[in-house]
């Protein structure tokens, strides 16, 4: 179902300890890695509205989140976040902390059930679902979950999932022989070829992809100055061929997937292909589907006006699934 949105003004600052803060990272154990997780209180002046699960991207990590971590708290909800393996503060999986990889993306969803099973769970009250926030991969991820277990949420709200990913000029045909060849060599903890280019410490505003706003931009390169080990260059050919196979999957759940869902497109999205956004929406039983054209891969850190319309969206949503108690 496709839905129209206007823009909405920011919502007025609660009194309220800001995330940066409060945050308290808490290491839980998956199997293979241990994982840095944080949980923060809603704002005390609010109606509560249960837990919200906050799942961020590749290469991204707790702290980059803040701003939203402090909306949603805004809003109400208690927040449950973490770094997946191989990024943020979580353990590397590579001797070079830089590269991104993992060996299948059920390897995420161990790190999922860990998060919903150690943090999660002790925060809801008896009989109560949370709800999701999830962006790009962690979006693809929490749509694995809902494929096998659609109860496991009362409603998620995803911006720009990973559903497929741009080969950005290249031949899909030729990217996946390459990859399956590199697997062949023995390369899977190799860069994909470009990719450690792709170094945080080297991106500028103009070479990078994923938001119109210089501002936010800096924010993030800011933190990366500050905290160098936090940084994530890009995929290996290991990565590459898991997001591959675990996509190829995933577009075929969409039936499957019967929570309540918000799919939010961005509509200059050079990561991810949107179409195949709308296409999940429109195969998945309960989704509602809202693209915002101005917008890039990074709908949460981008310009004021397109955060705007997508906090419109995801309230509008929210009154329907989780309204305030």
């Amino acid at each position: 179902m496709k839905i129209g949105v206007k823009c909405l003004s920011i919502p007025s600052i609660h009194k309220m300890i800001p995330a940066a803060t409060l945050f308290d990272p808490l290491p839980i154990k998956a199997v293979g890695a241990t994982l840095r997780a944080a949980r923060f209180q809603p704002a005390p002046d609010v109606p509560a509205r249960g837990v919200c699960v906050l799942l961020n991207g590749q290469t991204e990590f707790i702290e980059k989140y803040f701003e939203v971590i402090d909306e949603l708290r805004g809003r109400g909800f208690a927040v449950a976040t973490m770094d997946w393996r191989g990024q943020g503060g979580s353990a590397r999986m590579t001797e070079d902390s830089r590269k991104s990889f993992v060996g299948d993306f059920s390897e995420y969803d161990e790190d999922l059930d860990t998060l919903m099973n150690w943090i999660v769970s002790p925060m809801l009250a008896a009989g109560e679902k949370p709800v999701a926030l999830a962006h790009s991969m962690g979006a693809h991820i929490l749509l694995r979950l809902l494929a096998r277990r659609p109860s496991s949420l009362a409603a998620a709200a995803l911006c720009a999932p990973m559903i497929a990913i741009s080969f950005r000029g290249q031949k899909e045909l030729l990217v996946r022989s390459v990859t399956r060849y590199q697997l062949w060599r023995g390369k899977r903890a190799d860069w994909v070829w470009g990719m450690e280019g792709r170094d945080p410490h080297k991106a500028t505003f103009a070479s990078q992809l994923v938001t119109s706003d210089p501002q936010r931009f800096e924010r993030t390169q800011m933190l990366l100055r500050e905290h160098p080990d936090l940084r994530l260059a890009g995929a290996t050919w290991g990565w590459l061929a898991a997001a591959l196979r675990s996509m190829d999957w995933l577009r075929g759940q969409a039936a499957a997937v019967a929570t309540p869902l918000l799919i939010v497109g961005a509509g200059k999205d050079r990561i991810c292909v949107t179409r195949e956004a709308e296409n999940f929406a429109r195969r998945a039983p309960a989704a509602d589907y809202v693209e915002i054209p101005e917008a890039e891969h990074e709908i949460l850190m981008e310009r004021n006006a397109v955060r705007a319309k997508f906090w419109l969206s995801f309230d509008t949503f929210m009154q329907k699934h989780r309204a305030p108690v």
